[in-house]
């Protein structure tokens, strides 16, 4: 049956729309225009919501999980929480993020990953999983956060290789210190299968990571955090990323992570199209204060904090509060907010033909939101999430 859903406003994200009218048939947006040029067809289902704006719906490119539960679990039931609890916050897309553990467990939790992206489409009223994200095992053993030491693995392409053929070619992008021996040569192989590599979680001077971002590197991990630090006279990795317009760069902006002063820095420099919001999510979100597992290590999480031996360990950030102190910090508008979870990380995944924009011929998946971008409904393929 067809679906026409109406509201107050729409972001595509590019263009704001007064009292836009959407035709959904199939999962997917026939028609895009004003109420005002349009009847609503009788027999058809209407949603309509008077007072909200419409936007597309969020993407999360790095989060490890959420209600209680951590993507690397390979229960199903485990998945199906954490993706309930995305789409109650906006998010319809998302790639479930990996940990350094050891090989075997990284391999097996994306032998359960792969086949979850594979068979996505079956999910009703769940975020959909597009893809992996391989953070670790990659990355700098000085600037690993709470990833065990032991567990970290040179990159080459052999090794890329191995999570590659177990996750059935759907890791879709891998986190990489660019100045360790074997990551060019790996940058590159990546590339090739068509993973983005984001540098991160690295000790690189300028020099090593402008040769990763030369290799074919096309992104940047939490910015700030597990880097090396901007020196006016060795500006080092943070410079290469801050400087170049052509590299996108995400962030986690919950305030702990990074302070709203340099997240309005950082937004500043990266821009409208070059900045991308995430989590980094833990199982802990939305949760009560307590003892939860990052890929199968404990953290200590006492309100937005999450620690482990007095580091941060992932976040409790959802991304609708990502886009909220957007607006926040840096007084943004909403549809620029919105921008940054929804187009920019499509564009980045290659997947804006699809998701991440509202258009005909796009996936009916949308969120409403109050002017504040507080998300009251979800919607996911034409179907509201209840």
């Amino acid at each position: 049956m067809k679906t026409i859903i109406t509201a107050a406003h729409l972001i595509t994200p590019t263009e704001w729309i007064e009292s836009p009218l959407i035709a959904v048939d199939d999962g997917h947006i026939s028609a895009l225009q004003s109420r005002h040029t349009m009847e609503i067809p009788a027999g058809t289902r209407h949603l309509d919501f008077p007072d909200l704006v419409l936007a597309p719906g969020f993407i999360d490119i790095h989060i490890h999980g959420g209600a209680g539960h951590d993507v690397m679990e390979t229960d199903e039931a485990a998945r199906e929480k954490i993706e309930r609890q995305l789409a109650r916050h906006g998010v319809t897309a998302y790639l479930p993020t990996t940990v350094t553990a050891p090989q075997d467990r990284i391999l097996h939790a994306l032998e359960h990953l792969g086949k979850a992206v594979t068979h996505s489409s079956r999910n009703i009223g769940r975020a959909v999983p597009v893809g992996i994200h391989l953070e670790g095992p990659f990355i700098s053993h000085a600037k690993r956060g709470v990833h065990p030491p032991a567990s970290l693995v040179p990159p080459s392409p052999a090794a890329l290789d191995r999570f590659w053929q177990a996750s059935v070619g759907t890791i879709r992008m891998m986190t990489v210190a660019p100045e360790l021996p074997g990551a060019i040569e790996t940058i590159a192989h990546a590339r090739a299968l068509g993973v983005h590599s984001s540098l991160g979680h690295s000790n690189a001077t300028y020099a090593e990571a402008r040769a990763g971002i030369a290799a074919g590197a096309d992104h940047a991990t939490h910015t700030f955090n597990a880097m090396r630090p901007l020196d006016h006279r060795d500006p080092g990795i943070l410079g290469a990323i801050l400087e170049d317009t052509g590299l996108t760069a995400d962030i986690i902006a919950d305030g702990v992570h990074v302070d709203p002063s340099i997240i309005r820095l950082f937004l500043r420099v990266k821009g409208e199209d070059g900045a991308i919001l995430i989590t980094d999510a833990i199982s802990a979100t939305g949760m009560p204060d307590g003892t939860y597992s990052l890929g199968g290590f404990a953290v200590q999480v006492k309100g937005n904090r999450c620690e482990l031996e007095g580091k941060l360990a992932g976040s409790v950030l959802t991304l609708d509060r990502a886009v909220r102190n957007v607006m926040d910090f840096a007084g943004w508008k909403l549809q620029q907010a919105v921008k940054l979870a929804t187009l920019n990380p499509a564009k980045l995944l290659g997947i804006a033909d699809e998701r991440g924009m509202l258009a005909p011929g796009r996936r009916a998946d949308m969120v409403a939101l109050t002017l504040k971008g507080e998300v009251v409904y979800t919607i996911i393929a034409g179907e509201l999430c209840q």
